[in-house]
């Protein structure tokens, strides 16, 4: 019944390209991680002028970035291993959870008003496997 779903998942994770960080790894560029993450942060949130409560840097298996309903941003320390869009999108689409706390067309647009091509980035980043390698 599943047999449709199981070969497309085989064929997607065929050509996945690995994101794999160890405890120890990311422990010893935790600090740099913050860093990177927080100047994206200011960077691209001045585009939107929203207020968080604060931004957590951790080293996830299955998440990029998540926003709780209090304003807490997290990232996954693996943003640091992507190329530079790509942590972008993934910043973008976190700020914008902080107005919007769904998909709908509304978050949409909020993110397309910084990153315009971000159905193309999305897509990139699918091809990135966390947890792999």
């Amino acid at each position: 019944r599943r047999t449709r779903w199981i070969e497309g998942a085989l064929l997607r994770n065929r050509d996945a390209l690995p994101l794999k960080t160890s405890r120890e790894e990311f422990l010893a560029h935790k600090e740099a991680a913050r860093a990177f993450i927080e100047g994206r942060v200011a960077a691209l949130n001045a585009a939107y002028g929203f207020t968080y409560e604060k931004i957590t840097v951790r080293n996830q298996k299955t998440l990029w970035g998540s926003c709780s309903r209090n304003g807490v941003l997290s990232f996954n320390y693996a943003l640091t291993k992507l190329p530079p869009p790509l942590a972008d999108y993934v910043v973008v689409h976190e700020l914008c959870h902080l107005k919007e706390h769904n998909h709908a067309s509304r978050f949409w647009k909020l993110v397309e008003r910084t990153l315009p091509n971000h159905r193309a980035l999305r897509a990139e980043l699918r091809r990135y496997r966390l947890g792999l390698g």
